[in-house]
């Protein structure tokens, strides 16, 4: 699929505490497939990854969250770790930032601890989805159904549970990007075709 989300912005939302393979997978996964890339955060300079709770490497912030919005991306993916969505639920800006993806019914993936993000933008009622075990109550009390399974589809919201998960979530996401692009540039391409102030071609246009 390499090239096959050439053009396309994706934003990945993340503080200090990220778990780093859930970061660093998704993240070369679209990369390759050629989309481009914003690491959006609560800070400037650098966040720390971490590696089940150890310091790991540290990531250089692309865009601050409150200097975006879901109209400046296509797709928005939240990696997991507990302290970075914990810390980001926390922040209005970023709840704002996620809760705009989901009204607007663009793409959005989110592992582990990530779904808290969801909870806190009110936009689980109704949607069937999987995280961290940790996360089931939260879910369920926000109206959400929690299903434990590697990988959950709904509608245009992928979820996964950890870092195990990892292979089957990234080949979740880049099928459903690939997807969700492919449709909207249908739609697109009919919208062109036939305008809405245009009448339709009759016997009379014909010579």
């Amino acid at each position: 699929m390499a090239d096959s989300l050439k053009g396309r912005k994706v934003a990945f939302l993340a503080t200090d505490g990220v778990e780093q393979v859930e970061l660093t997978e998704p993240w070369k996964t679209l990369k390759d497939a050629g989309a481009d890339l914003s690491l959006v955060s609560d800070k400037e300079g650098e966040i720390q990854g971490v590696n089940h709770g150890e310091k790991a490497d540290m990531f250089r912030v692309d865009r601050l969250v409150d200097e975006v919005t879901a109209r400046d991306f296509d797709a928005l993916v939240l990696p997991g770790g507990v302290r970075s969505p914990d810390k980001l639920r926390g922040n209005a800006g970023a709840v704002e930032f996620v809760r705009g993806f989901m009204e607007a019914d663009k793409p959005v993936a989110a592992i582990c601890h990530g779904p808290w993000l969801l909870v806190e933008a009110g936009a689980v009622k109704g949607r069937t989805l999987t995280s961290s075990p940790s996360l089931r109550t939260d879910i369920t009390n926000a109206g959400g159904e929690w299903v434990d399974k590697q990988v959950e589809v709904d509608q245009k919201l992928v979820t996964s549970r950890k870092p195990e998960d990892i292979p089957a979530f990234c080949q979740k996401l880049l099928s459903m990007l690939v997807t969700a692009i492919d449709e909207r540039r249908l739609d697109r391409m009919g919208e062109q075709s036939f305008p809405a102030s245009d009448p339709l071609p009759g016997p009379s246009s014909i010579r």
